[in-house]
């Protein structure tokens, strides 16, 4: 059974779904007002191992993400650059799933754009209006968190103090400093990115486009919402307070929430132009797979440190791994023998990811695969690619790639010599003279893998 930290119980449980064998799961998707920064990236990643855990362990899986493509980042962000909101917009959820495709990540089942669903947004707003948790101020529609008799259970805060303190300093028409909008009216900055509705012309605020989407996608209550923590107060708190009051019903079953990436010990934050960009990593030298592998090094919901001594490390231990699985591969029917795997492992690695996605642990155990001597050649690869379906790290076209690449090498005529040599040698069964060229050979920095009747040459 799976078992994971739930955000809102503060423990671990064990998951049970609404519908036997299914899992809807809703992801807080980007704003797509700039690219995303590396620390963005690790919770779509850690979205992603959801998933396919989900799904190696059989489960059909039903994923939706919203696009916040309207909100006063993405509003102010166009004018800056004056173009059409849906023109920025569009450029930069393009380069999103660029991103996702690049880092092995799943699109999700389901992907909402928050314009496409302000009729919804709507209807939600005029019932909380109808039903006493919202009201219309001078400059837009407010939820009171007053009427909320449980506002703040899943960021463990009361209502008082701690929001007043954030949002103190707004100058906006509230009954309590605390109450965040729902509608946003009119004003000459928004141009023509408005909405008639019945309580005024305008936009709709950031927090209804999750409750709007999430519902129009899943129902509710759905299984699943994953996030980073950053998002517990205060978007996620004034999701579930909306839609609960609007619906009489719990948003989500189970709460799910990834640690923040710090860089140079400090929060990573576009706000504080301390951030990398995935291209920003590539242009260092490293694959967006050096960085998937480098995330599976802590828990998700462990605060990480990214260092580029750390991506050193990843990418180094990332190439053994593939040139291991190629040379493997060399010597096996790669195409036909996928029931060789082994058993010992892959419930060691099962117990591992349904134990709250312990990415650190499975990998050790994969590492422990690739190391035992005692088991053959085909249950290491096989049992590799059937890891990979939840890693996602390419094992099988990786190494075939570092295959076709050693076919391709241009060998010394020197090293080709001492390795025809070799090969006389053991042919007459003269393995000492055999064994003295191989290591003149490896003095150049190249190596002999003994094939049947002939030999491969390869780089060290």
């Amino acid at each position: 059974m799976i078992n994971f930290y739930d955000s809102f119980r503060k423990e671990k449980i064990n998951f049970i779904p609404k519908i036997n064998g299914e899992v809807s799961m809703y992801q807080c998707g980007p704003t797509v007002y700039d690219n995303a920064h590396i620390g963005n990236l690790r919770t779509y990643v850690m979205s992603d191992i959801i998933r396919r855990v989900f799904e190696y362990e059989k489960f059909y899986v039903r994923q939706a993400m919203n696009i916040t493509d309207i909100d006063d980042k993405t509003i102010r962000r166009s004018h800056e650059q004056n173009i059409k909101l849906s023109e920025l917009t569009l450029k930069y959820e393009e380069i999103f799933f660029e991103d996702l495709k690049r880092l092995n990540i799943l699109k999700p089942t389901i992907v909402m754009r928050a314009t496409k669903y302000v009729p919804q947004m709507i209807s939600i707003i005029s019932t909380l209006i109808d039903k006493k948790f919202a009201y219309v101020g001078s400059d837009g529609v407010y939820f009171s968190i007053d009427k909320k008799n449980n506002y703040g259970s899943l960021a463990g805060i009361k209502k008082g103090a701690e929001q007043k303190e954030r949002i103190s300093n707004d100058e906006y028409d509230k009954e309590n400093p605390g109450d965040f909008a729902l509608w946003k009216f009119w004003s000459e900055n928004d141009g023509e990115n408005s909405w008639e509705a019945p309580f005024g012309k305008g936009r709709p605020g950031w927090h209804i486009e999750c409750s709007a989407m999430s519902h129009e996608a899943l129902g509710q209550p759905f299984d699943i919402h994953t996030g980073g923590i950053d998002l517990i107060f205060p978007h996620h708190t004034n999701e579930i307070a909306q839609s609960e009051a609007c619906y009489d019903k719990p948003l989500s079953e189970y709460w799910i929430h990834g640690g923040f990436m710090n860089v140079n010990g400090e929060k990573m934050a576009k706000s504080k132009q301390n951030f990398f960009k995935l291209s920003d990593i590539e242009s260092a030298g490293f694959s967006p797979l050096v960085y998937r592998y480098f995330l599976f090094s802590a828990h998700y919901r462990s605060q990480m440190n990214f260092t580029f001594e750390g991506m050193v490390s990843a990418k180094n231990a990332l190439e053994k791994i593939y040139k291991t699985l190629a040379e493997i591969s060399k010597n096996i029917d790669t195409e036909n023998n996928s029931s060789a795997i082994n058993s010992d492992y892959k419930n060691k690695f099962e117990e591992a990811i349904i134990d709250d996605f312990n990415m650190p642990k499975a990998l050790a155990i994969f590492h422990d695969l690739l190391n035992d001597k005692n088991i053959t050649a085909e249950e290491k690869y096989f049992t590799a690619l059937n890891f990979d379906k939840v890693f996602a790290l390419d094992f099988k076209n990786k190494s075939f790639e570092v295959n076709k690449a050693e076919q391709n090498l241009e060998i010394p005529e020197n090293v080709k010599k001492l390795a025809e040599e070799r090969l006389s040698a053991r042919q007459n069964k003269d393995w000492k003279k055999a064994d003295e060229l191989r290591l003149e050979i490896n003095k150049s920095g190249f190596d002999i893998i003994d094939k049947g009747e002939g030999y491969i040459c390869t780089i060290i």
